[in-house]
């Protein structure tokens, strides 16, 4: 729903109905058509069988309602969408193709005329998590809509619903990885074993503080990228740090969400592999938000796409990493190393991934530098960009403040 209102915007006469309703406090259900409705909710039917995120592939047709076609015109809907999320929603933004190319339309639950609209659930996907939020399939049966944006080009219209699901997804997994490290921290000083506590024993106080800087970093970052989008509507140099910072972001902490979940189960013992607790549900819902609006490959080559075609953006990446030079010889020199490579992103396509990695560990180690306390963007540059760090999470190098790391963790 959040993600949706950028996207209606580019349609004023549906936003004009719509956005009051999806910022609205208050929801009355899905019995109503939209004109009578005091809130609403919507979804996005986009991918189908044959594409995935491939979406110029989609078969889904459109045709005029009446004589008038084009921007905010009426359209019957005919196909079938493979994954369609939130289907419990008001309406939805989905893609399909006219005479002029594929294009956005905006479909509601209900017709104008107060009927149930031609759309119709096939099933709903059995997911190995993230199961209260439902996703299915659905098959368009002459369903009524409205285009919203340029006929013809929709993929640009939809993309601002997916980029804001995109910081959406950055939020979820760094939430999920705060809950699982408060988990996993308190835990550990109420466990007892061989004599003392758990949060007593080295070593699982180089996981615990390692897990923390994970979560310090993912918060600072979702942070930094909602300043960004706030900004964007009156700085141009904000909306293009937030379009590639954003898939930077998207990429790397939403893969590190489930490596920290399961060492936060781990940290629990054979308890944390049981469903009595908090942390299955918690490891299941982690692949998610990794997957959905672009999975690794996908985003990995989106950055480089933009760090082609797109000077502004990366001009504004440089800017953002630039705030924090002088701070630490080894970020300097992590930063100098970067900025040589993204000077030629067209011969990286086979290292996208290893790129937007750095990229993602320099954003972080910046603002890290900038605002955090010592302890943590001491700890962090010296085992993320350092390199005084093992394969696996809990193995910081000695000398770090583990106690201040583990305070700032707990949740006792």
């Amino acid at each position: 729903t959040f993600a949706a209102v950028p996207a209606l915007r580019a349609q004023p006469e549906i936003a004009a109905i719509w956005e009051p309703r999806v910022t609205s406090w208050k929801y009355d259900g899905d019995d109503k058509p939209a004109d009578q409705k005091l809130g609403a909710t919507l979804g996005m039917f986009m991918t189908e069988k044959q594409g995935g995120s491939d979406v110029r592939a989609n078969s889904t047709r459109a045709t005029p309602d009446s004589n008038a076609t084009g921007p905010g015109a009426a359209y019957r809907l005919v196909g079938h969408k493979w994954f369609c999320s939130a289907p419990m929603s008001d309406a939805f933004l989905s893609l399909a193709y006219t005479d002029k190319g594929l294009s956005c339309f905006l479909v509601p639950r209900w017709q104008p005329d107060g009927t149930r609209n031609a759309m119709w659930i096939q099933r709903l996907k059995d997911k190995i998590g993230n199961k209260s939020n439902a996703s299915s399939e659905i098959e368009y049966h002459g369903a009524w809509a409205q285009m919203v944006g340029e006929e013809g080009r929709g993929v640009r219209t939809i993309i601002e619903m997916v980029q804001h699901t995109r910081l959406d997804c950055v939020a979820g997994s760094s939430s999920q990885i705060r809950h699982a490290v408060a988990q996993a921290t308190h835990h550990a000083h109420h466990r007892s074993a061989f004599g003392k506590t758990l949060v007593q024993h080295p070593l699982m106080q180089n996981l615990l503080a390692d897990l923390q800087l994970e979560s310090e970093a993912a918060t600072a970052v979702t942070l930094r990228l909602g300043r960004a989008y706030d900004e964007a509507h009156h700085d141009p140099g904000a909306k293009a740090l937030a379009r590639i910072a954003t898939a930077v972001s998207k990429y790397h902490i939403c893969k590190r969400c489930p490596s920290v979940l399961y060492e936060a189960m781990e940290a629990h013992g054979g308890n944390g592999y049981v469903d009595d607790g908090p942390m299955g549900r918690l490891y299941r819902d982690a692949p998610l938000n990794s997957i959905w609006e672009g999975s690794g490959n996908v985003i990995a080559l989106d950055v480089l796409r933009a760090l082609g075609r797109e000077p502004d953006a990366v001009a504004a990446f440089r800017a953002e990493l630039s705030l924090a030079l002088g701070a630490d010889r080894h970020y300097d020199a992590w930063v100098q190393r970067l900025m040589k490579d993204l000077r030629n992103p067209d011969s990286l396509q086979l290292r996208a991934r290893q790129l937007v990695e750095r990229m993602a560990l320099a954003f972080e180690a910046g603002l890290l530098l900038r605002g955090a306390p010592s302890a943590v963007s001491d700890a962090f540059i010296a085992s993320r960009i350092a390199g005084e760090h093992g394969k696996e999470l809990g193995t910081l190098p000695a000398g770090l403040d583990y106690a201040a790391l583990i305070e700032r963790a707990s949740c006792v």
